[in-house]
């Protein structure tokens, strides 16, 4: 699947992950909800890992984004 398909998905809540990854990475997703000290925050991915601290933020690079290797995760 392409990133352009994924997009909306990851918007609506759901997980991803690129196949060709098969590292320490789980999948990605979208926070659309956050803030700090009361102000909200603009929507961001983060990415979750086997790695500690679990939860860092992801940014697609040129490969990510024209790759056809994304799937849907649980």
């Amino acid at each position: 699947m392409t990133f352009e398909k994924i997009l909306p998905e990851l918007k609506n809540g759901k997980k991803a992950v690129r196949q060709e990854w098969g590292g320490s990475e789980e999948y990605i997703f979208v926070v659309n909800e956050d803030s700090r000290n009361g102000e909200a925050i603009n929507p961001y991915f983060l990415i979750r890992t086997k790695e500690e601290p679990a939860l860092s933020q992801f940014m697609p690079n040129s490969c990510d984004i024209l790759a056809d290797d994304w799937k849907l995760v649980d």
